[in-house]
């Protein structure tokens, strides 16, 4: 192990924790040097890729045992803000898994603890690097549909919800916090105008074993009129496209992939361009090298470099989503979010 490689550890290892794995062994400059987990087989499957890194029980002691510089807290969110505030306290850049936390003022508050001590904070945005979301922003900046006035993101269909975490509102922050993390995030990647207000709505009226939503809906209005809506749906029977946008010269449309097997949320949408005069494009998915996000978080450690995704950004995801469940809490009206983009 060279001097320039960041010991990482990693707080929780679940699927996630696997991916975070894999990429450390791809990512020249960063190695697995702890991992966390109070389930022992799952540590063991952190062994079968990283045979050298310390195994841990206990996350406190995991930090407080001097074999890591920075760490990935892959922990339900709830836990997020308590364990990147231990990390930051003990000196160690931290990786956060989405949401960043509950509240904005989780998030001001761990902002400040790093900058205060010259740390990295970032959340790992990883559908920002997805193929699919990565042709249709390149389709958009090349003005390929002209201006966009209308942004449609969806997730879902008509199914039982599992029992896990995620459909615990108290410790996932909700339906729309559960998937919202991810495609508000891509749409304020795309659309750079100033928001006006957000508007949230919660329905619940078929699956009463979990506490989250049966369909969540956000709808994001902008300065110049540009409207964005996230849906997360599991009473959706017709499923909408995962995403369809409106230009004012022509329509981007990304239909689901249903004949991948698996859950389809977990494959690439199959994109398309809808011209004015009516033909219908089909465009290849653009390559996306694997683990760049990790390796901009060597090149921001090691020297300096500012990294496309930051704090900043995730945590005015997390201001929007606040102000949607304050909006779904009296029905649909308007709540203006505090941002810190302008």
């Amino acid at each position: 192990m060279s001097k320039a490689d960041i010991r990482t550890g990693l707080l929780a290892y679940g699927a996630i924790g696997d991916e975070h794995n894999k990429a450390l062994l791809s990512t020249p400059g960063m190695v697995l040097s702890a991992v966390c987990d109070t389930n022992p087989d799952r540590l063991k499957a952190a062994l079968q890729l990283a045979p050298d890194a310390k195994t841990f029980g206990d996350a406190q002691t995991m930090l407080d045992s001097g074999d890591i510089d920075l760490v990935v807290v892959s922990t339900p969110p709830n836990t997020h803000f308590h364990w990147a505030k231990e990390a930051l306290k003990r000196g160690i850049h931290v990786v956060l898994e989405k949401p960043m936390a509950l509240t904005t003022n989780e998030c001001d508050e761990l902002m400040a603890i790093a900058k205060a001590s010259n740390l990295l904070l970032v959340v790992y945005q990883n559908r920002r690097f997805d193929a699919d979301f990565v042709t249709i922003k390149s389709l958009i900046e090349s003005g390929e549909i002209g201006d966009v006035f209308s942004y449609e993101a969806f997730v879902g269909g008509y199914s039982k919800p599992c029992s896990y975490w995620h459909s615990d509102v108290a410790v996932s922050g909700g339906a729309i916090f559960d998937w919202g993390s991810h495609f508000i995030d891509q749409i304020l990647a795309v659309i750079s105008s100033p928001l006006q207000y957000v508007n949230g709505l919660n329905q619940k009226r078929v699956w009463d074993h979990v506490t989250n939503a049966d369909h969540a809906q956000v709808t994001l209005t902008f300065t110049d009129g540009v409207q964005a809506i996230f849906t997360n749906s599991d009473l959706a029977a017709a499923r909408k496209p995962k995403y369809f946008i409106l230009g004012t010269k022509g329509s981007i449309v990304g239909d689901w992939d249903t004949s991948a097997g698996g859950s389809v949320a977990d494959h690439p949408a199959k994109i398309s361009i809808h011209r004015v005069g009516g033909a219908v494009e089909t465009i290849a998915l653009k390559s996306v090298k694997p683990y760049t996000f990790h390796e901009s978080l060597v090149a921001r450690i090691n020297e300096g470099k500012q990294m496309s995704v930051t704090a900043e950004q995730s945590r005015d995801v997390v201001a929007i989503m606040q102000a949607a469940e304050e909006s779904a809490l009296v029905n649909g009206l308007p709540v203006v979010p505090k941002l810190l983009r302008s």
